[in-house]
């Protein structure tokens, strides 16, 4: 009798150990991403005489994602690079910095309440892994680069129908020390991960709340970073202790009676920024989208960024790790590779966008930037004009195009020792790309 409890027991584990690998599940796809690209005054206007330049430059992605019973498994394999960055043979020429192959994401995802609650669920999720929230302004994946963003980070998360309340945390180190933990904020390499291609956070901790509306969200957000103290003036610049800034504030995205869509935003930056200046800021945010057919929808916004000094204190703000080419005009003039001085920064704007089908998309947006503070003598605020012409058409699910082509009308102001500092520039740029994207599902 004992024995016959003993098999059957053993066959109730087996049959539930086979139940729940049957419920397991492996997805394999990849990402080939070519980008032919024209640059005739990206980031920052040419000098007169100045040659444009012309690249391709491609990114390749081995995407793995193994969800089973209480776990999900990620891993992203990435190669960013230039097309002849590396000689066609055995190269024994390339330095470290150049190394185009990383691991992109590498997380895995514990579900600690039991998967029979379905209106609530609380998991952690650790690992290398892109913070994505809202419309992406403070916290996104950057995308458009080729190397993206990612994070070394833990993400507690508890979601329900209706809200979901993430608290993470992020510590970094240069290597395996013997002792001391000063960070170096800015390492060395192609592809840095922070904003403004310079100074990445020694740790960080956030709190997000978001709740989700009938037709949009709504969220708060506490973010704070740490940087380890530096000294320019000295050989080794990084010193113990820290300086932290921390930023808070509200985002809300909804539509009314199905027709016009608002997003707004508003954020707070306080505490001490990376070079330990007293730092008290602000940015504001707010656009319309007006749905005038099925096909078209236009409409206005303005973002404001403050800048400048008050006394000792910087009224600079800085929207942490998001992604700026998708608000600040596609040449990247602002918030992304090119400094632009601690001004700060208003852009009006008017963004259009045509659907003409699931496959086929047309927008055009102009922009109007300037500085949100005075700099210097000069009399105007205005950095100049920016035209951005964007269109996409998908051969299959698997296979798209994307083009794109901007003009920008740039001031003297922009481009004064202050700002940009280009010495005889040229008055316009030019930009110019055609992508090639192809996502194929390799294996379910």
């Amino acid at each position: 009798m004992k024995k016959q409890l003993v098999y059957a027991g053993f066959f109730s584990l087996l049959c539930t150990a086979v139940s729940l690998q049957s419920k397991a599940q492996l997805i394999v796809s990849g990402q080939l991403r070519t980008r032919a690209e024209f640059r005739d005054g990206q980031g920052a206007p040419l000098s007169k005489g100045a040659y444009p330049a012309f690249f391709i430059s491609q990114r390749t992605r081995l995407i793995f994602r193994y969800n089973m019973y209480r776990l999900k498994f990620g891993l992203d394999l990435q190669d960013a690079r230039v097309w002849g960055q590396d000689v066609s043979t055995i190269n024994r020429t390339t330095t470290a910095n150049n190394n185009g192959l990383m691991l992109h994401q590498a997380w895995a995802e514990i579900l600690l309440t039991d998967t029979t609650l379905k209106n609530q669920a609380l998991s952690l999720k650790i690992g290398r892994q892109e913070l994505v929230y809202d419309d992406q302004r403070l916290l996104g994946n950057a995308d458009w680069l080729q190397q993206a963003r990612r994070h070394d980070a833990a993400v507690l998360k508890y979601e329900t129908g209706s809200w979901m309340i993430h608290l993470a945390g992020a510590y970094n180190q240069n290597q395996e020390n013997a002792s001391g933990t000063i960070y170096n904020s800015v390492p060395p390499g192609n592809y840095t991960a922070s904003t403004n291609g310079g100074v990445m956070y020694k740790s960080m901790q956030f709190l997000y709340a978001g709740k989700k509306l009938k037709d949009g969200n709504a969220s708060f957000l506490f973010f704070t970073d740490q940087f380890s103290k530096s000294d320019t003036s000295v050989v080794a610049p990084f010193q113990t202790g820290i300086w932290a800034r921390a930023t808070t504030g509200l985002y809300l995205n909804d539509t009314i009676a199905k027709k016009l869509a608002v997003t707004a935003s508003a954020y707070y930056q306080f505490g001490k920024n990376a070079t330990g200046q007293n730092l008290s800021a602000e940015l504001f945010s707010g656009s319309l989208q007006y749905s005038i057919s099925k096909k078209f929808n236009a409409g206005p916004g303005i973002d404001y960024t403050s800048g400048g000094t008050s006394g000792t204190t910087s009224n600079t703000f800085d929207p942490l790790y998001g992604s700026p080419h998708k608000f600040w005009g596609s040449m990247d003039y602002f918030y992304a590779a090119s400094p632009f001085g601690k001004g700060g920064l208003t852009d009006y704007y008017f963004k259009t966008k045509y659907k003409a089908s699931d496959k086929f998309w047309l927008s055009a947006d102009i922009h109007q930037f300037s500085s949100a503070a005075r700099v210097g003598t000069f009399n105007t605020k205005s950095f100049g004009q920016e035209l951005d012409i964007t269109t996409s058409y998908s051969l299959t699910k698997v296979i798209a195009f994307e083009g794109g082509y901007s003009h920008y009308w740039s001031t003297a102001l922009l481009t004064s020792p202050t700002v940009k500092n280009v010495v005889n520039a040229k008055s316009e740029a030019n930009w110019g790309y055609l992508m090639l994207i192809i996502k194929p599902n390799l294996f379910k």
